[in-house]
């Protein structure tokens, strides 16, 4: 076991992208959110990421800080290169607030991101006792560092509204992400947000070329493949556990989206 792969030290964990990929294409692609603020450092290849519901192009040196709890998903076209840093969750309140998407295009830039990640890297490695303390300034800099790029001094931080279609998939898949295992269809979620189910579908459509049923099937199924690989769960539990009426209905529904029952699905995995 590497120290990547052991119980996070003070809520750091550094884990390498292809980690990611291994055991099939949903662990990168399947809409999901973790519990904590998470950093995507891609070095090298491209593909496309999906951030609260729209879609944009990555490429190397691209840096991605994501909130705790949002929700995403990402592909990988090629070989992709990088690492995830997951933050504790109680530093969130140190993080950005929002989304930040850097396309680092300079060298110097580049190399310091490289350098930020690595002395985190090394910290992890030494396993010191003063390591929680440094962990915490180097990602405490990394962060302000992320941010200074985002909105550099004397620029005006007033960013002009985002189209309608972005903002209502934003707003979709924040409601998605708080109460996706309650059984709700999309039609609960739009009439929340006061549109209709096909405005709703549309406004997806064209931020993410997802539907809106699809982004929900979507972040239904990635958890209930997480609970089928990392708990015991009885099936019947998972399935009430996400919503659903019946274990029956669970596993059609779930056989329909990978091809797999959930049991198949567990032995396989």
């Amino acid at each position: 076991m590497t120290r990547q792969d052991a119980i996070p030290v003070s809520g750091f964990r550094l884990v390498p992208l292809q980690r990611f990929a291994q055991g099939g294409r949903w662990r990168t692609e399947a809409m999901r959110s973790y519990s904590s603020p998470v950093l995507y450092w891609f070095t090298r290849g491209q593909g496309r990421i999906t951030v609260s519901g729209v879609t944009r192009g990555y490429g190397p040196h691209n840096a991605i800080l994501l909130p705790a709890d949002t929700m995403h998903g990402f592909d990988m076209m090629g070989q992709v290169m990088g690492v995830a840093l997951f933050f504790p969750r109680d530093m969130g309140g140190e993080l950005p607030e929002d989304p930040i998407h850097l396309r680092l295009r300079d060298v110097q830039l580049q190399g310091e991101m490289a350098i930020q990640i690595d002395n985190i890297q090394r910290e992890l490695d030494l396993g010191t006792d003063t390591m929680p303390r440094a962990l915490l300034h180097h990602a405490g800099l990394l962060a302000l560092w992320i941010e200074r790029q985002a909105f550099p001094a004397g620029h005006d931080t007033d960013q002009p509204d985002a189209p309608a279609a972005n903002r209502i998939a934003a707003a979709f898949t924040a409601l998605l992400e708080r109460d996706f295992r309650k059984g709700r269809g999309v039609a609960h979620y739009a009439a929340a947000l006061g549109v209709t189910a096909t405005h709703l579908s549309r406004c997806c459509k064209a931020t993410s070329g997802r539907t809106a049923s699809a982004l929900l099937q979507d972040r239904v199924h990635f958890e209930a493949r997480q609970m089928l690989r990392d708990t015991r769960l009885p099936i019947k539990d998972v399935a009430a556990t996400l919503g659903f009426r019946s274990a029956a209905y669970f596993t059609r529904a779930f056989q329909h989206k990978t091809g797999q029952t959930p049991s198949a699905f567990r032995k396989a995995d």
